[in-house]
């Protein structure tokens, strides 16, 4: 609520008095869940299949309650007070530098530590995986070339659910792709999330470079791997604060 909402509020305070152009980067989540694909008729594209900028907010945590607040207000400044601003909702990001909370570096880190890597519940939920190079290069491209007031959506069409991206990093370190515990599933845990970027593709001619997962996974685990020093010293008070909300499913 602090940071997302009330830090939201200060900074568009602060734009509107200095008269400065601003962009607040938010999330999927505040759309909610998607159905799983099996479950659609057709398991086709059609409609209401990925999330756009129309897409109705239905967040289902209070970390996308509070990210959906923080657009209103943003949507709100532009109306009421014209601050020059735009938004950005963008699918879950991979690449360098992720601090190792997040769930593919902290695979990684866990094979690395000799810790065995947990899956929450039975891993069928879906993220929409986009590296953290290209989810960049589409925030500049809507700070540059983007429509004040307007939404645009960042996506890579890079749909994988958890368990297969972690049988997938198991197997590129050379584990065996079942040598992970089950854990307990998280509260609200969404289906899944799909991003529909045509607007942003289309309007600002703005493409994702690193479309091949695999590639892009393996550059990561490559640069963990050397990189320890980065996040060594913050790896046992990640996985004691994790120790406390995850039960091992036996």
């Amino acid at each position: 609520i602090h940071t997302n909402f009330i830090g939201t509020y200060t900074l568009l305070e602060a734009a509107r008095k200095y008269d400065i152009r601003f962009h607040h980067v938010s999330t999927d989540e505040v759309y909610g869940d998607l159905p799983l694909r099996e479950d659609l008729p057709g398991h086709g594209e059609g409609p209401g299949e990925k999330f756009t900028a129309e897409t109705n907010y239905n967040p289902s945590s209070p970390y996308s309650s509070t990210k959906a607040a923080s657009d209103l207000i943003v949507k709100a400044w532009v109306r009421s007070f014209g601050v020059k601003a735009t938004i950005s909702n963008c699918s879950n990001n991979y690449g360098p530098y992720q601090h190792i909370e997040k769930f593919i570096p902290r695979q990684i880190t866990n094979i690395l530590s000799g810790i065995k890597p947990k899956l929450y519940g039975e891993g069928k939920n879906v993220r929409d995986w986009i590296h953290t190079n290209d989810h960049s290069t589409g925030v500049w491209a809507i700070l540059t070339k983007g429509r004040m007031g307007e939404t645009y959506l960042i996506g890579a069409d890079g749909e994988k659910n958890n368990k297969e991206v972690l049988e997938l990093i198991l197997e590129k370190m050379g584990q065996p792709k079942d040598a992970y515990d089950h854990v307990t599933d998280r509260a609200g845990h969404d289906l899944r999330y799909a991003i529909d970027s045509t607007k942003l593709r289309e309007e600002l001619g703005w493409k994702p470079e690193f479309t091949n997962f695999d590639e892009g996974l393996e550059n990561t685990i490559k640069w963990y791997t050397e990189n320890q020093d980065w996040w060594k010293a913050e790896k046992e008070a990640v996985e004691a604060n994790y120790a406390k909300t995850q039960e091992v499913i036996k």
